[in-house]
């Protein structure tokens, strides 16, 4: 029985600007990192590290050469913030693309994009 997600696999063309996106603009740290030695590196990454779920960024032509049939998409992320404004003005301060901040049912939102053109959202999570 699966009781909760683990990791989310983010498929990038470069993986040192990938981690420094994540890190230096998005504020994540790196969990881990593990190099096989033949060509196979990932990095774990996460926005604490006491978090439940990682993301582990992977080589995207590297994994597309060894499992041609894996769907190497970018899964669509939705973040959450407890401080959204200060999140939406701190990134668009350090040049990263970020959309308008808009009111949808479940709360504001406003999405961002990495260094590849790849985007993911974030939600206001307002306790109640």
């Amino acid at each position: 029985m699966v009781n909760k997600l683990g990791q989310v696999m983010l498929y990038v063309k470069n993986q040192d600007e990938a981690v420094n996106f994540w890190t230096e603009k998005v504020g994540f740290s790196v969990i881990s990192e593990e190099d096989n030695g033949q060509g196979m590196r990932w990095i774990e990454i996460a926005p604490t590290k006491d978090v439940e779920t990682s993301i582990v960024l992977h080589n995207k032509d590297f994994i597309a050469k060894m499992q041609p049939e894996l769907n190497l998409g970018t899964p669509s992320l939705l973040f959450f913030s407890d401080n959204l404004d200060k999140l939406h003005n701190d990134l668009s301060n350090k040049n990263v693309t970020v959309g308008e901040i808009v009111n949808m049912p479940s709360g504001r939102v406003f999405n961002f994009a990495d260094n590849e053109g790849n985007y993911f959202a974030v939600l206001e999570k307002v306790n109640k």
